[in-house]
């Protein structure tokens, strides 16, 4: 087993689009900025959605133009739709646009008409577009949402999940991305899950991305998907810190809380089993400080409460927030 991980720090996109109270723009800038101090090198700073249907971005080219630029960090924004990609390139021509853009696409076509107003068909055509629209300007990560099991329609055939991602993978894309959105992974479908998809890529030609784990916690099995998930030889993570997120506000599925893995109790058990995250563990818990201040509310992290314990041998325990 690789000593090493990459997580991608979610808050600022997949965290706040479930948050009915707009989070100011400053505030977002000043978060994403100790996301990169404690060592994220991927971060998902916002998203193209029509600002109408999902606000908590109006203000994604603002965002991205107030950034602090580090070496080594890449910034990430979800693209729904070819004018979103036309967005994107807008703000890189002015000199503060994304390093990544998200391009997504659901395995079932009720959630795909429920999140994108359209078909999956149809959905893919833009997708398309997209790719081509982006021009090799950005790194691309192909997103399929509802891989695990849709809120509407149950389970989910995984060959079509296989079959997704290795059209992601003809078209090119540098990451895939397997989305569990409301949180009916189990350990076994995960491996199951990366195994196919591996498999089915390998029969296309083209060269396999990563295969990222993108794990809601919605009914407590996000950590235990995540260890599945790196024994079946993923070694790249979303999670958001506090474990925020799910949904846009204004588009209701699922119930429960339907937020990400959180990243502190994801840090914690990966730096334990001696897997190395390259992040400062003293900056992360300060980060995670910060997100509950912005927020006005204790979050549901574990490690927040607890402080990090003894990480792999190596650091003493860390301070909680509320020692």
């Amino acid at each position: 087993m690789a000593d090493r991980v990459t997580i991608c720090e979610c808050f600022a996109r997949d965290g706040l689009q479930h948050e009915e109270t707009f989070v100011p723009t400053e505030v977002k800038i000043d978060l994403i900025g100790a996301f990169a101090a404690a060592g994220f090198t991927r971060i998902e700073a916002t998203s193209y959605s029509h600002p109408e249907r999902v606000p908590a971005f109006r203000d994604a080219g603002a965002v991205l133009a107030g950034l602090p630029r580090p070496a080594g960090v890449a910034y990430k924004a979800t693209c729904p739709n070819p004018r979103a990609v036309e967005r994107a390139i807008a703000d890189l021509d002015a000199g503060h646009g994304a390093t990544e853009l998200s391009l997504l696409v659901s395995a079932t076509e009720s959630h795909t008409e429920r999140n994108m107003r359209t078909t999956r068909a149809r959905q893919w055509e833009r997708v398309a577009e997209m790719v081509r629209l982006a021009a090799g300007r950005f790194r691309l990560v192909g997103v399929i949402s509802v891989a695990f099991g849709c809120p509407f329609e149950g389970a989910v055939d995984p060959g079509v999940v296989a079959d997704d991602a290795a059209r992601f993978a003809d078209l090119g894309v540098d990451l895939v991305t397997l989305g569990d959105t409301t949180g009916l992974a189990t350990p076994t479908s995960v491996k199951g899950m990366f195994r196919r998809v591996t498999e089915r890529i390998s029969t296309t030609g083209a060269q396999a991305p990563p295969i990222v784990a993108h794990f809601h916690n919605t009914r407590g099995g996000g950590l235990a998907n995540c260890v599945a998930a790196l024994e079946a030889g993923c070694r790249d993570f979303d999670s958001s810190l506090g474990g925020v997120g799910g949904h846009p506000a204004q588009i209701q599925y699922g119930g429960g809380m339907t937020g990400n893995v959180c990243t502190e109790d994801l840090v914690n058990l990966l730096e334990s089993e001696g897997v190395d995250t390259g992040l400062d563990l003293d900056a992360v818990m300060a980060a995670s400080r910060r997100c509950e201040e912005a927020l006005g509310r204790p979050l549901h992290s574990m490690v927040a409460r607890a402080g990090f314990g003894l990480v792999g041998g190596k650091t003493e325990e860390k301070v909680a927030h509320d020692a």
